[in-house]
């Protein structure tokens, strides 16, 4: 039998064992140990453990939990709804000045979390009731907090560009500078959609018995400045050079649990034991999928699957768009099925020999892919934010949701073609900032 052909019953069996719910995780080590005792007998086993426990050796990996656990801190207080209050007392006169706070809500939390679902249900909480008193349609309400929402993979500090930059060898910081301005611009798209179609409805959505003196729009900052300063502070230590990307969350960790201790007074036992337990749950998954989807990637490698795959589309003469365009569809494919970690983790390995052979920038290509997760966060059968949100509005129906996200996806179709017609948006400020390289 062929490595193609290997390679095929390997991604259908794949594709089974997640569809029956299987733990992503579970799944992948039940699919890389199955097919090597299958080709390449029991022998193989002795590698099994070895190559498990090698890929979680990276001092590099600490920075995950510590980003997880600086997310779960500020998720557990009231940090979501002092930003959301903070944004709509100061845009409360723009038109759809609330759907606009909303959206920046969101970025600045993206920023504050790194977590999509956190990002949704902090900001839903408050968001989408009080849009929907105001007489926002729950479409727009709804699928606006879901894309919103995932700006959390893209925007640093980004658990997801760290675990690129570990699989591919790729300069964390770089991916860090590199998504920022990505961010930005999509969620200036998204406010421009949201402003777009609240014009076209020949409706401003204000309230015009909603007032704010100056002084309410100045009390509430001292509740939300600090958190900003922390985030900043770890960017600028990790895009200066002054720490490492571990050392950097695990200083931003202990900062902000500091803070929610002290602004929001979660002194008893029982709140810190929740943020401890809910990062703990999440770093304890996230390093299981790095270590299956490793064993995984060599499972590929020992049956010549990944080399194969990257040798035919290597001899392919096509046009490197044409290439990127197809890579694209894979990505947005496997989005539909799985979770941006697992997706990283599985195809980065084999993907990157063939961007490198293409002339793709790396850095680029990160920047590009996450956005291509973002779509897959709110599309079905696995779009998490579409759940999350549907959780916080069960009113309000699934379909319902997701019609409300698709702009916003047809939004980062644009940011996507955008990059590949000016990729100086990725690329530019990492290169000002640190100089050419990877």
């Amino acid at each position: 039998m062929s490595p193609l052909a290997i390679g095929a019953i390997v991604c259908a069996v794949t594709i089974l064992i997640l569809m029956s719910g299987a733990p992503v995780a579970f799944a992948l080590g039940i699919v890389s140990i199955g097919f090597l005792l299958i080709f390449d007998g029991y022998g193989s086993l002795q590698f099994v453990a070895e190559t498990f426990y090698s890929s979680l050796e990276d001092f590099t990996l600490v920075s995950i939990p510590m980003f997880i656990l600086m997310g779960a801190a500020v998720a557990s207080s009231r940090a979501g709804n002092d930003l959301y209050e903070a944004l709509e007392r100061w845009l409360y006169r723009v038109p759809a000045g609330l759907l606009v706070s909303n959206l920046g809500a969101c970025a600045i939390f993206a920023a504050l979390s790194g977590s999509s679902p956190a990002t949704c249900a902090a900001i839903g909480k408050m968001g989408i009731p009080e849009m929907r008193r105001r007489g926002y349609p729950p479409d727009l309400a709804t699928g606006a907090i879901a894309a919103g929402g995932t700006l959390g993979i893209l925007i640093p500090p980004s658990v997801t560009l760290i675990l690129y930059g570990v699989v591919t060898e790729t300069s964390i910081a770089r991916l860090f500078i590199a998504g920022l301005l990505p961010g930005l611009m999509l969620t200036a798209l998204f406010v421009a959609w949201s402003i777009l179609i609240t014009w076209y409805s020949g409706r401003r959505f204000v309230d015009p018995n909603t007032r704010y003196s100056w002084r309410q729009r100045f009390t509430i900052l001292p509740r939300v400045l600090p958190f900003l300063a922390i985030v900043a502070g770890v960017l600028y230590v990790l895009y200066g050079g002054v720490a490492t990307p571990s050392e950097a969350a695990g200083v931003g960790a202990l900062l902000c649990i500091v803070m929610v201790m002290v602004i929001y007074r979660m002194w008893r036992p029982e709140g810190l034991w929740r943020i401890l337990r809910d990062s703990m749950r999440e770093s304890v998954m996230i390093l299981m999928i790095i270590g299956t989807s490793v064993l995984f990637s060599y499972m590929l490698s020992s049956l010549y699957v990944a080399q194969s795959l990257a040798e035919w589309i290597a001899a392919l003469e096509v046009n490197r768009w044409v290439l990127m365009f197809w890579v694209n569809i894979f990505l947005l494919v496997c989005g539909f099925f799985l979770p941006p970690a697992a997706i990283i983790l599985m195809t980065a390995p084999t993907l990157m020999p063939i961007i490198l052979n293409a002339g793709f920038d790396p850095i680029w290509f990160a920047i590009v892919l996450t956005i291509n997760m973002e779509i897959g966060l709110i599309t079905p059968p696995v779009g998490l934010n579409l759940y999350v949100i549907n959780g916080i509005a069960p009113d309000i129906r699934l379909q319902t949701i997701l019609w409300g996200a698709l702009p916003f996806m047809l939004c980062m179709v644009v940011g996507i073609v955008l990059l590949c017609v000016f990729p100086e948006i990725a690329t530019w400020l990492p290169e000002y900032l640190m100089g050419p390289g990877f």
